[in-house]
């Protein structure tokens, strides 16, 4: 079964957005199988994607959304930390992670495996036990609920991510907002995530002078002393501060196709940063 691991666990961080969480559906679907009468399965891997999919579901369906500081974000994965068992190409990026939080699970696991696995929906519909036509719909409404946001970049880690990082960077560590206002979208939005230990400032911005004007406020008062590295977390570039190897802070951002920072997703909850590591290379 452990040769299933990877896919299973795939699947599951998709429809609940949590890395840990991910890791604690898989464990309950593999415990429950090797407990089974297997006679009458014919296809294993089949049979343990489909408990795996519907048991996300049901977990996310019955996980109620902690009171946080600041706003709720999924927790980010590394493909570059061994431990992280994702399939990289089959993993959503950290925007569309986002987005599903709009979805209900169900229309959530439908676009995934529509999108990210090329199930057909006569697929799905076996799969979720719905028939093709409900599966339809219900992926017509996770597209208008996601505007058309694409699942995962091909190509994410090219140079210009990494410039956006540096000038990004200097215009904090410089306090210079009307720069900073330069590397911003008119209609940027910035989301914090504290969790239930951290307080944030504001768990939401929007527009580009108060954005940037936020960003100042926070870096002057709480990452001025602090180290900080470039990295990429589900597709995306962020800047990580850090506490000597204490990650305290982390940045992700969201890049339009002309190289401006769309939207911020800055993340303080220690629970969502402990099982993230440390890059230098970038």
């Amino acid at each position: 079964m452990q040769e299933h691991y990877n896919k299973l666990l795939t699947y599951a961080y998709n429809i609940v957005g949590s890395y840990e969480d991910a890791r604690d559906v898989v464990q309950d679907v593999l415990e429950k199988y090797i407990t089974l009468d297997k006679s009458n399965i014919r296809h294993e891997s089949n049979f343990l994607i489909k408990s795996t999919v519907n048991h996300a579901i049901n977990f996310k369906t019955r996980q109620s959304k902690k009171e946080v500081f600041g706003e709720w974000l999924p927790e980010p994965v590394s493909f570059e930390n061994a431990d992280t068992k994702l399939i990289r190409d089959e993993t959503a990026s950290y925007t569309m992670l986002v987005l599903f939080e709009h979805l209900s699970p169900k229309e959530r696991a439908v676009f995934i495996l529509k999108e990210a696995f090329n199930y057909s929906h006569a697929e799905i519909a076996e799969l979720l036990e719905i028939n093709t036509e409900n599966s339809r719909q219900l992926l017509s409404r996770a597209n208008k609920q996601l505007k058309g946001g694409k699942f995962s970049p091909h190509n994410p880690y090219s140079g210009i991510h990494i410039e956006i990082l540096e000038k990004y960077q200097v215009a904090l560590a410089e306090a210079n907002i009307q720069e900073l206002e330069h590397l911003l979208v008119s209609d940027i939005k910035l989301n914090a995530d504290g969790g239930t230990k951290v307080q944030v400032i504001k768990g939401t911005e929007m527009g580009k002078t108060a954005t940037a004007t936020l960003l100042v406020y926070v870096q002057q008062q709480f990452l001025l002393d602090k180290e900080f590295t470039f990295q990429f977390f589900n597709h995306q570039p962020a800047i990580c501060f850090w506490d000597n190897d204490k990650l305290h802070n982390c940045q992700i951002l969201q890049l339009n196709n002309s190289g401006l920072i769309q939207e911020i997703y800055s993340i303080v909850d220690p629970e969502k940063l402990k099982n993230l590591i440390r890059l230098s290379h970038l």
